[in-house]
């Protein structure tokens, strides 16, 4: 079943629509500014205030048709207020249509091709997006985190990008076995005892508490992989018609070696890896190897056992799916038989997405997706996980520090932002060392933030022109992007954004003049910080749900104004305690000429 797709002038339309309100979200606040400080300069030529009242009006009006311009909309506009603003401030409008307007070119890099690719969506102004989702038998684990909130950036950037996404992230409830055979969901019921689908259900919800905590978004469509038997049924009759599939005792096997006689160098494309060695890897020990034709080959379906809890009714036994058939059953009834993108762990390139490549083939004769895309593995100081070996922290031992190999607890945004500082595609190796430094690097972005936002955009000084530190700002934020657009790389991003903050710093404290930097700079700075921190990389500001309430600002007051009478008459050891203690509890005293402040360090 194709997904049914919009016409080319529907695409275009609406990725229209999400491109103009991106640039007006963005671009309103710097554009009206500078239209108020020009206003209030021509007012010294002579001009009228009402013809200046209603040149103000008219452009705040018509700046929806002059940004539609600017994206190439058919629409004419001989407005004074563009002619004047385009004389006065060619710089800034050059920039804002080179950082809105013009369609970025993002670089992912493709398992299936082994190399880094130029995306381009199937249908322009669409993404079809599809993740392998977890299996819901026990608690989520810190690996499961990192790929999720990975594939929570990708989601993010696309739709800042003007992407309309269709994000599928399935759940797994039946059908993935264990090495023994037995199916997982079944085990939780008996190790618990209780219903298999009380275990998908309690773990299912656990999954979505431990997103949310993460503060990933939750895709668009989140099928069952028991809400789908029907599909699955059906795609196992299509690929038994095209003879890619046998019956034995109730049980349906993929043919491999006929797929790869017919299909020559497809299975193996994902691992990268050829035919001849995968089929060696393949176990004998398995279950029901005695079946097939080859130990290659792998179960499309099921016949059920004596004691099996899961079971559907089909047209060869009563039994269940095999585990890598949802995803190629629901990706094609949700996204189509061809969609642009497909991700998961790294664990699964081989045998799970191997398997869904083939199955796709031998069902239609296409690929499923046309980009993979695969994060890598989260250790633990230097080694895998392991429960065994005592190398093992859940995430809800990391967020109240309840576990030996830690010295602390640490929130849920310290996690992302460590997250964050390495590229989805390299293994991220988990310290206590590391997680206090990126505690302390992401209260420091945090601060950052605050105090960039709280920066005056001074108009009555500008004079229209373009710094060397405007280029310098433009720069990292041009930068900051292309880290993006360099296969979601976060970690460039992120470094580019560190590189803002100590002109952030500079601005704050005078070391560059308020009037060196453009006030259309400082509202792009303001608005790229706003963005990246809580719109592409899904942070929030904890700092501000723990500390930023009026009882902790109201003390913090009173113990900067004894701090202050003390240092007023000389008493330096009661003014270093104070500020030492303050230290030590994570609060930072920093005196200027204007005074005291206090930030978390």
């Amino acid at each position: 079943m194709c997904l049914e797709t919009p016409s080319l002038e529907q695409a275009s339309y609406q990725y229209t629509r999400a491109a103009t309100f991106t640039v007006l979200q963005e671009g309103l606040v710097s554009f009206w500014r500078s239209w108020v400080w020009l206003t209030d300069k021509m007012s010294g030529f002579g001009l009228s205030s009402a013809l200046l009242s209603k040149a103000r009006s008219d452009f705040s009006e018509e700046l929806v048709v002059v940004l539609e311009v600017f994206l190439g909309r058919p629409c004419s506009c001989s407005s004074f207020s563009l002619c004047v603003f385009l004389a006065f401030f060619p710089s800034s409008c050059a920039y804002l249509c080179r950082m809105n307007t013009t369609k970025r070119t993002l670089k992912i890099s493709n398992t299936l091709s082994g190399k880094k690719e130029i995306f381009s969506p199937l249908h322009e102004g669409f993404v079809g997006m599809y993740v392998c989702g977890p299996t819901v038998y026990s608690h989520v684990h810190l690996g499961n985190c990192r790929t999720f909130t990975s594939f929570d950036i990708i989601y993010r950037y696309l739709l800042h990008l003007g992407y309309r996404v269709r994000y599928v992230r399935n759940i797994t409830d039946v059908g993935h076995l264990t090495d023994d055979g037995e199916d997982r969901m079944a085990r939780g019921a008996r190790i618990n005892q209780i219903e298999p689908m009380e275990v998908a259900q309690k773990y299912t919800l656990d999954f979505h508490e431990m997103m949310r905590t993460l503060n990933n978004l939750p895709p668009n469509i989140e099928p069952r992989a028991t809400g789908h038997i029907l599909e699955q049924i059906e795609m196992v009759q299509r690929i038994l018609e095209r003879g890619y599939a046998y019956e034995r005792n109730g049980s349906v096997y993929f043919n491999l070696r006929q797929f790869s006689r017919d299909y020559p160098g497809v299975y193996g494309q994902v691992s990268g890896r050829i035919m001849e060695d995968l089929i060696a890897e393949s176990r004998d020990d398995l279950k029901s190897q005695d079946e097939k034709d080859h130990p290659a080959d792998f179960a499309l379906w099921m016949k059920a056992r004596p004691g099996d809890l899961m079971v559907w009714n089909s047209p060869w036994s009563v039994g269940f799916p095999g585990w890598h058939l949802e995803c190629s059953a629901m990706s094609t009834k949700y996204l189509g038989q061809t969609f642009d993108i497909h991700g998961g762990g790294v664990d699964l390139k081989f045998p799970h997405h191997e398997n869904e490549v083939a199955q796709n083939h031998g069902a239609c004769g296409c690929s499923p997706a046309r980009y993979w895309i695969h994060t890598n593995m989260l250790q633990l100081n230097g080694a895998k996980m392991s429960k065994s070996e005592g190398n093992y922290i859940t995430p809800e031992q990391l967020f109240s520090g309840d576990s030996p190999l830690l010295s602390k607890a640490y929130s849920p945004m310290v996690l992302r932002y460590y997250f964050l500082q390495a590229h989805y595609a390299s293994v991220l190796d988990m310290t206590d060392d590391g997680l206090l430094a990126a505690e302390k690097a992401y209260r420091k972005m945090m601060e950052v933030n605050k105090l960039l936002q709280s920066l005056p955009a001074d108009t009555t000084v500008y004079d229209g022109s373009e710094s060397a530190h405007d280029r310098a700002i433009l720069r990292h934020i041009e930068a900051a992007y292309e880290g993006m657009d360099d296969d979601f790389n976060t970690a460039i991003a992120l470094a580019h954004l560190n590189e803002l903050s100590s002109y952030v710093h500079k601005i704050a404290n005078r070391q560059i003049p308020l009037n060196d930097v453009s006030p259309w700079v400082i509202e792009r700075l303001k608005i790229t910080f706003r963005t990246f921190l809580f719109d592409i990389f899904g942070l929030r500001d904890e700092t501000e749900v723990a500390h930023g309430n009026k009882v902790v600002e109201g003390l913090m007051d009173l113990i900067l104004e004894i701090r202050a009478a003390a240092r007023a008459q000389k008493d330096w050891a009661t003014s270093d305690k104070i500020r030492d203690t303050l230290a030590a509890l994570g609060i930072a005293v920093k005196d200027s000429k204007e005074g005291a402040s206090w930030t978390w360090l």
